[in-house]
């Protein structure tokens, strides 16, 4: 008989936050496959557990993900964690997860811990609907691509950034969405310096390149504000050219205006740009 894959979420940062459940769960497991066998080592150890371990991350999923397959189908029980957080979200497990349900082995979820949540919750901004990012593309044109053609979003977005590259990031974020867009930009959560700031996308530019970011980063952006029903062509004009006149990028003004009054982002560009030259 075929065992089970656990998904079993792990503490963000205050290890008080793992529950009964996902304690019990990991002891009754056969195995434990892990993100980071050294750091699951010291969350075990905390629970005074020890189990037999198996490293599964983004560089060896592909070898990894069928060989624990194996193991379940010849009857064992697997606990799959990841550093941090919940596995499958914004991480490689899900990868394994398809591949369990495709075989039909059972998969079972241990709520818990999640960045994602706990960020959105916090930052002030609405809730009700939400996109989630995860972290953007390293190549930089599919990351612009990607941003561009969330510029209209009218969701919540929520990203995750590591602390090295949110200089750039939110470089990004002010190009595609506009300096203006309300942001809530989340430090350390769960952790002693845990830290909240709710802020403008441009502030947080301002702020972050007079300081060195330090920790992990969730960013919430607010949605873009429902368009218009009707494309309004001279708003959106008058629109661009008081963001430009407010020291805006024309790129940037050109993006935000068009997302305000349902115009395509292309043509408002070219028309400030024509009547700029004038």
């Amino acid at each position: 008989m075929a065992g089970k894959l656990y998904l079993v979420p792990t503490p963000i940062g205050n290890l008080g936050d793992i529950s009964r459940r996902a304690a019990e769960t990991l002891e009754r497991a056969d195995f434990i496959a892990a993100e980071d066998t050294r750091v699951t080592v010291k969350l075990l150890n905390h629970l005074g557990l020890k189990k037999p371990m198996t490293a599964y991350h983004r560089h060896n999923c592909e070898t990894a993900g069928p060989a624990i397959l194996r193991r379940i189908e010849a009857g064992e029980s697997c606990a799959l964690v990841t550093d941090a957080g919940t596995p499958a979200i914004s991480d490689p497990g899900e990868d394994l997860v398809a591949l369990c349900a495709a075989c039909g082995v059972p998969v079972e979820s241990v709520p818990g811990p999640c960045a994602l949540t706990v960020a959105l919750s916090v930052s002030g901004l609405p809730t009700s609907r939400f996109t989630f990012e995860g972290f953007l593309p390293l190549n930089k044109k599919n990351r612009k691509a990607r941003l561009e053609g969330l510029a209209a979003e009218e969701r919540t977005m929520v990203f995750y950034e590591a602390p090295h590259k949110l200089r750039a990031t939110l470089g990004d974020l002010a190009e595609a969405l506009g300096p203006d867009r309300p942001l809530a930009v989340c430090r350390e959560l769960t952790k002693l310096h845990e830290e909240v700031l709710r802020l403008t996308v441009g502030e947080a530019v301002e702020l972050y390149s007079a300081q060195e970011p330090r920790g992990e980063f969730v960013l919430v952006a607010a949605g873009c504000p429902p368009r218009q029903e009707t494309a309004d062509e001279g708003g959106a004009l008058a629109r661009a050219e008081q963001l430009r006149r407010e020291g805006m990028p024309l790129k940037a003004a050109a993006a935000q205006a068009a997302a305000e009054f349902g115009v395509k982002k292309r043509w408002l560009y070219n028309l400030v740009a024509e009547r700029g030259e004038e």
